[in-house]
């Protein structure tokens, strides 16, 4: 049973998640697809729009035979360590390869990069230093170090968002001597940040949910851009829980933290660094809702998602000391499968590294500490009785199973 891992957060699952599934399927011969999928909060310091468990439905139904869900410790990253708990939890489950979306399409320049990168770690370290030091965001900073090492017009564009998680993907597998293989497919119709929908049926996840936001929750807005199941996914976690998730729903709760914290509390808090906690006490008193305060602190040098990120660990109160320690996946957390997935399950659970959870109750670990406590915060945004009920789904509801086999 050849099998293919995918990085995933399926904010919500639409047609080019479906594509994707099926090329990469295509593309490594694989007879099962994995996805580790992001948790309640995601890599660019967002909520889901649904819960992992609707996303993981919405995975199954649209042609995933496997979800394991990235901790908290990792989802919730910039790209090096998101790659690195990703790729290692594929590794983990015996994937014979992984397969990602990219602006570049092509597997070779990932490599490449890769290898100038550790062929010259130390002059690109201080170039990379030197730039955010002049005040440039990071993302921009290691763009620019890269291009100064490789001295090559036509290498990899590090501009770009995909092609930035690809190549911290690639260099994961291959700095750690991994058996699984990189492949990549190029991204087609719609980019990363496209707002915009257009009449070609793939359009970014960002796109689909500005527009779900916009227009007030009507799901008719974006029926052509996902599958009838992820249709039918969101028309019911509307119906059982009368809210999609969105940074505003947060923002009392937010404000909370940071104007009741000292300032000594949210120096403590992890990615919190150089001050900005006297920026954000400011700031958050004036602010009168989520977009007022993210517009009055971003800057030059701290980017959007970087304060995102910052925002929700003060949300979930996760401090420096509890990601001390998270270098690698610890456990591999099973959301949700098909049969087939099923039987793949059953092939590799005895020579798994980590132990396989289903139940939070079966296992003790400081990082499925902080998940839960992310998945309580997480629900703190719905109103009641709605809020403990999906409480109580992250204890208490075993793993999703479908019958479906679609590819």
């Amino acid at each position: 049973m050849k099998s293919c891992g995918l990085v995933v957060e399926y904010n919500p699952f639409h047609n080019g998640h479906a594509l994707h599934a099926r090329e990469s399927r295509k593309k490594t011969e694989s007879d099962i697809v994995v996805a580790v999928m992001s948790g309640p909060f995601l890599q660019r310091g967002e909520p889901a729009l649904v819960s992992k468990w609707s996303r993981t439905e919405m995975a199954l139904l649209g042609g995933i035979d496997l979800v394991i869900e990235l901790p908290y410790s990792f989802a919730v990253q910039k790209a090096e360590l998101f790659a690195k708990g990703s790729i290692s939890l594929l590794e983990y489950l015996g994937c014979d390869s992984f397969c990602f979306g990219s602006e570049d399409g092509r597997i070779e320049p990932f490599i490449e990069a890769h290898g100038i990168l550790s062929e010259n770690a130390e002059t690109y370290n201080e170039t990379l230093k030197s730039l955010m030091e002049k005040g440039n965001s990071y993302p921009a900073s290691a763009s620019k170090a890269f291009q100064a090492i490789s001295k090559n017009t036509e290498m990899l564009d590090l501009t770009k968002p995909n092609n930035i998680l690809g190549k911290e993907y690639v260099s994961t597998a291959l700095s750690n001597g991994f058996s699984i293989e990189p492949y990549t497919i190029q991204r087609v119709a719609a980019g990363y940040h496209d707002v915009q929908l257009s009449s070609s049926p793939i359009a970014s996840a960002t796109g689909i949910r500005k527009a779900l936001l916009e227009q007030k929750q009507e799901l008719e807005a974006v029926g052509n851009y996902i599958p009838p199941s992820t249709l039918h996914g969101l028309q019911h976690y509307l119906a059982t829980y009368h809210a999609l998730h969105e940074w505003n729903m947060y923002w009392p709760l937010l404000k909370y933290r940071i104007l009741a914290s000292s300032l000594t509390e949210l120096a403590d808090i992890y990615e919190i660094e150089e001050g900005i906690e006297y920026r954000m006490k400011e700031m958050a008193k004036e602010a009168m809702n989520f977009h007022d305060f993210m517009t009055a602190m971003k800057t030059k040098r701290y980017t959007w998602t970087r304060i995102q990120r910052m925002c929700v660990h003060i949300l979930t109160n996760t401090l420096k000391e509890d990601m001390i320690h998270a270098e690698e996946p610890s456990y591999i957390r099973l959301l949700g499968m098909n049969h087939r997935g099923q039987a793949y399950l059953r092939k590799v659970k005895k020579e798994l590294p980590v132990p396989l959870i289903s139940r939070l109750s079966s296992y003790q670990d400081r990082h499925i500490d902080t998940d839960m406590r992310a998945a309580q915060v997480y629900a703190m945004g719905l109103r009641e009785p709605y809020q403990t009920a999906l409480m109580k789904r992250e204890f208490e509801a075993p793993i999703i199973k479908t019958n479906s086999l679609d590819t």
